[in-house]
């Protein structure tokens, strides 16, 4: 789901129980806030003081005011006694420094985030970077985006996308319409439609700012975002009932020529797409036109002129992908109103969140989940997945049932599951099926649960 890079060959970590996150943006904020609900203890490092004082305000952590790069800085954070660095600002040469400092002054691992491709490259000087910082694990902010992308093409009008179980399983998140065939009807009435065997199941509903993980007596509304796993075979039953598309894009344009939308072009082609691409730079058009072979129109995303020439009301899907956000909401809004069948942007500004779903907007993507999720299946260890939202604080982890524990040999109603925590499916031997409280578990059966932040580490030790 994700890009990443390992080194060394450790697999198998125990508990953290003291993380530092280097950079108080977007996504060092959200992965410090999910650590500390699950009771580590997290050391927020920021540069900015009125940052640092709202952060204090806000989150349960300590939050320490200096340069991620220095070490006094990461002594006051307490780097001596920690077991993680998670350095996510959004300078490279800050986090490779604060890697390589955390690393001398004896932290076990460390997670960089790394924006320039040349420094992910494979060759030798770029690994012996990387390999001189002591990095564990690099995350590809890119990589991880285009494939988020990718997994909602393959679901139009969905929100949220994640595959878990390698694929046998997908979590799709979605805002029911008014006219959606599951409106108004109660989730045991939709149960008993679908019996013996189910296909999906609702593991989390978010109603304005509340999210709850719904059992039988829930209701479905009008605009409730509902988290639904479903099995392979479900894909078109499940959008006609959730009211979305069942018909895959053909024509997409791309708004913004940076790497993701490189690798979006690169891979679209191979699944039927036909891609066009609007970027800014001449040299960087240029370069993308020879290299790609695809439709490469150079100027400006927010051109309305070049917009409408390119007939942009005419594609099936428009993403904007630049570092830009006003230009992305700005571009996806014109492309709406022309008449694009579905639109993407990404933030990273998350305040604008609200308005694109007031604007008609159809899907936002954010590197912070992306990145987060990657950190968190990595602090976490025996988590095989991680999927975090924008909307809501419920996620969803894939964990595997390890032998003796409370899980194995037990069926799901008599594990004693607090209500917060849902299992949604079961895969055994590559074959899924939704989870029933009559379900037996087995030793090396992978789970997919829903849970509020608070409540995985609980759902961690049944399981694991």
């Amino acid at each position: 789901m994700v890009g990443i890079t390992r080194a060394g060959s450790n697999t198998s970590h125990a508990l953290v129980v003291r993380v530092i996150v280097v950079g108080a943006g977007e996504v060092g904020t959200y992965v410090a806030d999910r650590l500390s609900r699950e009771s580590h203890d997290v050391a927020l490092i920021e540069s900015d003081p009125e940052r640092v004082a709202q952060l204090e305000r806000e989150l349960d952590v300590l939050v320490v005011e200096g340069n991620g790069t220095h070490p006094s800085t990461l002594k006051r954070a307490g780097i001596e006694r920690s077991d993680l660095l998670v350095a996510v600002t959004s300078v490279d040469s800050v986090n490779l420094v604060s890697s390589m400092v955390g690393k001398q002054a004896g932290v076990a691992r460390s997670v960089v985030r790394l924006e320039s491709s040349e420094l992910r490259a494979r060759h030798p000087a770029s690994a012996a970077i990387r390999d001189a910082v002591g990095a564990d694990l690099v995350i590809d902010p890119d990589e991880e985006v285009a494939q988020e992308v990718l997994g909602l093409l393959q679901y139009p009008g969905a929100s949220e996308v994640a595959a878990m179980a390698d694929g046998e399983v997908t979590v799709i998140g979605a805002r029911l319409p008014p006219h959606a065939p599951l409106v108004g009807r109660k989730l045991s009435d939709i149960a008993a439609e679908y019996e013996p065997n189910w296909d999906f199941l609702f593991g989390a509903i978010t109603r304005g700012d509340e999210t709850i993980i719904p059992r039988g007596d829930q209701t479905l509304q009008a605009h409730d975002l509902v988290r639904v796993v479903a099995k392979r075979r479900a894909r078109s039953e499940l959008a006609r009932l959730l009211g979305l598309a069942r018909t895959t894009p053909k024509r997409v344009m791309l708004l913004g020529g940076g790497r993701t939308a490189e690798l979006l072009a690169q891979r679209l082609p191979g699944r039927g797409e036909d891609v066009t691409i609007v970027e800014r730079n001449p040299e960087r058009a240029r370069v993308l036109a020879e290299r790609l072979g695809a439709l490469v129109l150079q100027g400006e995303i927010t051109d309305a002129d070049l917009l409408l020439d390119a007939d942009v009301g005419s594609f099936d899907a428009v993403i904007a992908l630049t570092g830009e956000d006003d230009a992305n909401v700005l571009a996806c809004l014109f492309a709406k109103q022309a008449g694009a069948t579905e639109t993407i942007a990404i933030l990273h500004r998350l305040a604008l969140l609200g308005l694109l779903t007031e604007e008609g907007i159809d899907g936002a993507l954010s590197p912070r989940t992306a990145t987060a999720n990657a950190v968190l299946r990595f602090v976490r260890g025996d988590v095989a997945q991680v999927a975090t939202f924008l909307h809501g604080q419920a996620e969803v982890v894939e964990l595997i049932v390890s032998k003796g524990s409370p899980a194995d040999g037990s069926a799901i109603a008599d594990l004693d599951l607090p209500r917060e925590v849902l299992v949604g499916a079961i895969v055994r031997d590559g074959k899924a099926q939704i989870g029933r409280g009559r379900s037996q578990l087995r030793e090396r059966d992978h789970v997919i649960v829903f849970a509020e932040p608070e409540m995985v580490d609980r759902a961690r030790k049944v399981f694991g």
